[in-house]
């Protein structure tokens, strides 16, 4: 009797080994952790500030979380989550096949992991109603398990459209090197001097569709796509106003487009045709400027080359929504009152990620584009015309429009007092007032007569 009572005593540990503890702690600290890496890792200054590294190392950061979760609950629980595994192993591999880069690559895992990762979650939801028996499996874990649904199904959806925009929408226009990458150039009509558009802050040629069918039935027009924009490839490196002017220079000069030309931007638009006038003053035979933002001369620093720049690197994530569909969903209430071609053109392209990150790119470089515009002081006695929308704006904007008009001594100031600083572009009325205006640029230039009066 008493070796039975012995035996029984040393196999009492042996008895007691199943770990306990509560998994709800385990669920949210190991989720907290995947984002709270995935956090650190976006603004750690030895990550590369590119879109596919940091949302590589986001995923592997959610990785962690995961395989965490799988670990501790097996380690310190009775409620072992081995199914955690899975999406661990998934955001592995989907992490690992962004940072790689491969366009090749990339093109085909965006049509197959939006399916994969929503079986996944199905997968997911069945075992962790097995083997989750806490809270947290229905205010943390489902929530988690809703946003990953939405991503797949949006990011499917996205893919999807991409691949029939592209055949419904083909690229109306050439693409030229212009050293690097390759911009979209699109010239209809005929006589001289060419006409070049330049559309504002994240718009793509396809918003000058009341403006260039216009403009060439009197001369030769050319609308264009800054880098990343519309069918223009993604440039490395800042895209300033400077950088801008010179990429549209090379774009003329290699495809042909001989000038001087007459320039006519919108909104920050102008602001690159003002840099463009200053850098190569011998090409442009004219302006119009409509309702462009003012340049600027107040002194500001210039970001320095390799400095720490933590909204940079932010919104260079940002352009990784744009897979999921969020920025096609925005873009369908936009751009209406365009002409329907053009109209399913502007959507279809700003619904893109490279579109998002020309924007974004645009934007950072806002102030210093605002200072190179400034480098123009004197455009002599060359046609210049200033329309402004006459709702909206301040005094300190219709100020700046007056200040602008003073750059030749060949200048008119236009306000449209009905029109928005939207519908000077968009509206097909409000629109002539553009159309008009170049018109009487590009006389002005053909005859050498000064400016007919408003």
């Amino acid at each position: 009797m008493a070796m039975t009572t012995q035996n029984s005593d040393l196999q009492q540990p042996g008895m007691q080994s199943t770990p306990g503890g509560r998994i709800g702690p385990i669920v949210a600290a190991s989720l907290a952790t995947g984002l709270f890496v995935a956090l650190a890792l976006v603004a750690a200054p030895f990550i590369a500030a590119k879109e596919n590294v940091l949302t590589g190392v986001v995923l592997l950061a959610f990785a962690l979380g995961w395989a965490l979760l799988a670990v501790l609950s097996v380690r310190f629980s009775d409620q072992p989550q081995r199914w955690a595994a899975g999406p661990a192993v998934f955001f592995t591999v989907a992490g690992l096949i962004s940072i790689i880069g491969s366009d090749t690559v990339n093109n085909v895992f965006r049509w197959v992991w939006p399916p994969v990762l929503l079986g996944l979650v199905v997968w997911m939801i069945i075992h962790a109603r097995r083997q989750l028996h806490s809270r947290t499996r229905r205010w943390l874990l489902y929530p988690v398990l809703a946003v990953l649904t939405l991503a797949s199904v949006g990011a499917g959806y996205e893919t999807v459209r991409e691949s029939v925009d592209a055949a419904a929408y083909p690229m109306p226009g050439q693409l030229i090197d212009v050293g690097g990458h390759r911009l979209h150039l699109h010239c209809t009509g005929s006589g001289s001097p060419t006409v070049v558009l330049e559309p504002g802050l994240g718009e793509a040629s396809s918003v000058m569709g009341w403006i260039a069918p216009a403009v060439a039935r009197d001369t030769r027009v050319c609308v264009y796509d800054r880098a990343g924009r519309g069918w223009s490839e993604a440039a490395d490196g800042r895209q300033d106003g400077a950088q801008i002017a010179a990429d549209l220079h090379t774009l003329l000069d290699r495809a042909h487009v001989p000038g001087p030309y007459v320039l006519a931007g919108h909104s920050f638009g102008g602001l690159y045709i003002l840099t463009f006038a200053a850098q190569y003053p011998d090409q442009v035979a004219g302006m119009v400027l409509l309702d462009s933002t003012a340049p600027a001369s107040a002194p500001g620093p210039p970001a320095k080359a390799g400095s720490y720049d933590l909204p940079g690197r932010i919104s260079a994530l940002l352009p990784a929504v744009a897979h999921l569909g969020a920025a096609r969903l925005v873009g369908q209430f936009s751009y209406g009152t365009l002409p329907p071609r053009s109209r399913d053109e502007a959507r279809a392209r700003s619904a893109t990620a490279s579109d998002v990150e020309s924007f974004l790119n645009e934007f950072l470089e806002g102030s210093t584009a605002v200072r190179q515009a400034a480098s123009l002081v004197d455009f002599a006695d060359k046609p210049l015309i200033v329309v402004t929308a006459g709702r909206e704006h301040d005094d300190a904007w219709l100020a700046a429009q007056d200040k602008l008009a003073t750059l030749s001594t060949n200048s008119r100031h236009r306000i449209v007092a009905d029109a928005t600083h939207a519908s000077l572009l968009l509206d097909a009325t409000d629109a002539t007032a553009m159309n008009q205006a170049i018109r009487d640029v590009v006389a002005s230039v053909r005859t050498s007569r000064p400016l007919p009066s408003p």
